[in-house]
């Protein structure tokens, strides 16, 4: 089979080559140069390069592509010989042609170690990659959002439109304060330079080029919170008395607990939100935004510490771990939006609604819409869930008559109905919700005086309605 040797020509002037690098290239059959824009080019001017198809290629990923094709062909043509190709910095550090290279089935390939653009980088920046964790990425093939870990040193900074590029795309919208990246430029060169500027102000490096890199630093980022959060988690199951003895079953009412406090913070969050922005016309014992989400904040990670709890339980019982909860809701949701990752098609929310509904009860092979309902939920919070179910089975809503001939005076007040309200839009109408909570607190009032518990009543026509739908449902199915 075809070999191609490649060597590196290291980060900076021809001070830098390595001896195995000359080498090779001087007793080559056949050598090329991927580009003689690099300093340490000019200690072989007679080797050719592949500049001719920089000026053709419309795109970096067909050129690397030609690239590859030749010498592939040259090292076919030329079998009892050597084809050494030199590449700026390291053939195996950032070096998308030596990649592909390896990647192909029709040509062997030997690597030749070099310096790289990341020694002296680490060098100028007193930085030692492992003890950071230094990761490397290529400033030309980033992610929509940079998020961490870090410090990240991309390669391939070349231009000023691709520094601006980096600096929006790392997300530092909630830092805690001033974010800055270093720009590292010509290191290793009389003129070599390193200048730390304000992330936004990445792209006014004016002298940026095929020799500049940028170094993003730390973001502390979700991963990093959540192993915390997992490594906290084991250390109080190991030390602390009350953890210790803890199960699923003990905890499952804490689970339930901090649902309902994240529940009242998420609605005081959206209160404190929806508040006039005129200090006059705002509640004043209200809490700010501000505070709001604090509270928020707060509640749930309190709601999320039981997850990681239960997942720690689950771990030491050999069943699943953290890792495996958040896989398997990703997976579900990618599922369940074949809108968002697939070809289906839905553009409202009523159709990803009905489509949600139809993909989850296939999926879990369930014969009727109501099925999956707990009825444990409280009985207002059932019914909602209940007619929101038969709405979608095709149950019609009761109409106003029918609505105020059973509620009274309270209801009343309430507009005529006109669609049904997504879930997005509930709470908005601030006097429908007065009327339904005035009529609500009547009937509960009522509820109290005769002796009846109306969250016990209410749950027994959520189980009345779930019925009738799975009726209606075995009528429909029958064969005529």
């Amino acid at each position: 089979m075809p070999t191609v040797v490649a060597v590196g020509l290291g980060p900076a002037g021809a001070e830098l080559l390595s001896e195995a690098t000359r080498a090779r290239l001087a007793t080559a059959t056949t050598a090329r140069l991927r580009t003689r824009l690099h300093p340490a080019a000019a200690a072989f001017p007679d080797v050719a390069s592949f500049d001719e198809l920089y000026e053709r290629a419309p795109d970096f990923e067909t050129l690397y592509g030609w690239i590859c094709d030749e010498l592939v062909a040259l090292a076919a043509s030329d079998p009892g010989g050597t084809v050494v190709y030199a590449v700026p910095g390291s053939p195996s550090v950032a070096e998308r042609t030596v990649a592909m290279l390896w990647e192909r089935v029709d040509v062997d390939v030997t690597v030749v170690p070099a310096m790289s653009f990341v020694d002296l980088a680490c060098a100028a920046l007193r930085l030692d990659p492992v003890d950071q964790g230094l990761r490397l990425g290529d400033a030309l093939a980033l992610p929509d959002r940079l998020r961490g870990p870090g410090p990240l040193l991309l390669a391939q900074a070349h231009s000023p439109e691709v520094l601006a590029d980096v600096a929006l795309r790392v997300d530092t919208d909630l830092a805690d304060g001033p974010f800055h990246a270093v720009v590292l430029h010509h290191l290793g060169l009389p003129d070599e330079r390193v200048v730390t500027l304000p992330i936004e102000a990445l792209g006014t490096f004016v002298d940026a080029d095929h020799l500049t890199s940028v170094l993003v630093p730390h973001l502390r980022s979700a991963g990093d919170a959540t192993e915390d959060l997992v490594g906290l988690m084991a250390e109080l199951r190991a030390r602390c008395p009350w953890d210790r003895v803890q199960t699923h079953r003990s905890l499952a009412r804490y689970l339930l607990e901090e649902a309902y406090e994240a529940v009242d913070a998420i609605e005081a969050l959206a209160a404190a939100l929806d508040a006039p922005s005129d200090v006059g016309g705002a509640d004043a014992d209200a809490p700010s935004v501000e505070a709001a989400s604090h509270h928020a904040e707060e509640e749930l990670g309190d709601l999320l510490f039981q997850v990681v709890f239960h997942a720690h339980l689950a771990t030491e019982e050999g069943l699943f771990d953290f890792r495996g909860v958040t896989d398997v809701v990703r997976d579900k949701l990618v599922a369940r939006h074949p809108h968002v990752f697939g070809d289906a098609v839905a553009t409202t929310p009523d159709a990803v609604a009905s489509r949600w509904e139809d993909l989850k009860r296939a999926e879990k092979g369930r014969d009727s819409i109501m099925d999956g309902i707990p009825e444990a939920l409280p009985a207002l919070s059932l019914m909602a869930k209940v007619r929101r179910k038969s709405l979608a089975a095709g149950r019609a809503m009761p109409d106003r008559a029918e609505l105020v001939a059973a509620a009274t005076a309270a209801i009343a007040r309430l507009p005529a109905p006109t669609a049904l309200p997504d879930d997005a839009t509930i709470g908005i109408d601030a006097e429908a919700t007065s009327a339904i909570g005035s009529a609500l607190e009547a009937i509960c009032d009522l509820a109290r005086l005769v002796g009846v518990d109306p969250e016990q009543a209410l749950r027994e026509r959520a189980r009345s309605l779930m019925a009738l739908v799975r009726e209606g449902e075995a009528v429909a199915e029958t064969p005529a």
